[in-house]
């Protein structure tokens, strides 16, 4: 090629950037979908908002990306959420923290699955349907607890640190042999009918609320007991591969989960509604608003208290790596938020 033929090549080039009418290939194409496995309850509301209002949809378009679907799917075991992620089958999951820690845990080196952020603070309670347990020490042999996933879940967790809290050091494992994991509203059924094996499920809202309704349901004990106030109930994770490969469509799953933290604060009872009609739940709206309301909820992508679960799972085996700092567990897109 004649250093003539060569220059005006370049000055094409140069032309046709400037007019925006060549773009490079397929270098920095990003996936035109994206998938969310989530699991069921208030935790995950800004996942249900971001359904209904199409709000990755919206930020993928500001971020340049025309032709992106979101797709949700409800899974009610957050191992499976996991497994989901692992397997190709889903490029998000969304569960409780301690699922999201043993994934981080278990994956360091390998698919590397970490945080984009946290998504809420809430209660979680124990709820039972025998009057005579008051306490962890009512339990038998005979009664069966359910949790979302055994040794695994929230719930599970948390059963463990009250466990230790009650029995002493070295006795967190010693409720587990009751634990059945249920998806929720099978463990809500299963409580209220009472008669089946489960007497007692460790559930989040609104199913417990929904059990408390009935008048031969009580609480036993809520999360925050253990934990000693507030902390954050579940997060959102994803691989350093789609992160990485996917950089402005990741940015807009965070601004869309952003955009539906302040749509909640904001419009509560919205929020409720949409919550009733994609989940069907049978709870009122009234109820649904003052759960989503709740002075003790909090919706938020800064996580809060996250390191007294990555101390307790690292001190009992459940991890094999102990965290430093929260921003261990999270990709570098919230380092500068405040969380704890």
């Amino acid at each position: 090629m004649t250093t003539a033929r060569f220059a005006g090549r370049r000055l094409l080039l140069g032309a046709l950037l400037a007019a925006g009418l060549f773009r490079p290939a397929a270098a920095h194409a990003e996936a035109t979908e994206v998938r969310f496995a989530r699991n069921l309850g208030l935790g995950y509301l800004q996942l249900y908002v971001m359904q209904d209002k199409g709000l990755v949809e919206k930020h993928a378009r500001a971020a340049g990306l025309d032709d992106v679907k979101a797709s949700y799917t409800a899974i009610g075991n957050p191992s499976t959420i996991t497994e989901s992620l692992l397997s190709g089958n889903a490029d998000f999951g969304a569960a409780g923290v301690p699922p999201f820690i043993i994934a981080w845990d278990k994956t360091r080196g390998n698919a590397d699955l970490r945080g984009l952020a946290a998504l809420n603070a809430q209660p979680a309670y124990l709820n039972t349907n025998r009057p005579e347990i008051r306490s962890l020490k009512d339990f038998t042999e005979k009664d069966r607890i359910v949790v979302p996933s055994v040794r695994a879940s929230y719930q599970a967790i948390v059963l463990q640190m009250a466990a230790e809290q009650t029995f002493g050091p070295g006795e967190h494992a010693r409720l587990d042999p009751l634990t059945v994991s249920l998806a929720h509203p099978d463990g809500t059924a299963a409580l209220l009918s009472g008669k089946t094996e489960i007497t007692a499920h460790f559930t989040s809202p609104p199913f417990q609320d929904l059990q408390l309704k009935d008048p031969k349901i009580h609480k036993v004990l809520s999360s925050y007991d253990v934990l000693g106030g507030a902390g954050t109930f579940s997060a959102i994770w994803t691989s350093a591969k789609f992160h990485d490969a996917n950089p402005r469509l990741t940015r807009a799953v965070l601004a869309a989960l952003d955009e539906a933290v302040g749509f909640i604060r904001a419009k509560p009872r919205e929020a409720a509604e949409i919550y009733i009609r994609l989940d069907n739940s049978k709870l009122d709206l009234d109820t649904v608003e003052r759960l989503i309301a709740d002075p003790e909820v909090r919706y938020a992508s800064e996580p809060l208290g996250i390191q007294k679960f990555t101390d307790f799972m690292a001190r009992i085996g459940s991890i094999r790596n102990r965290p430093a700092r929260w921003q261990e567990l999270f990709f570098a897109d919230i380092h500068d938020r405040a969380g704890s």
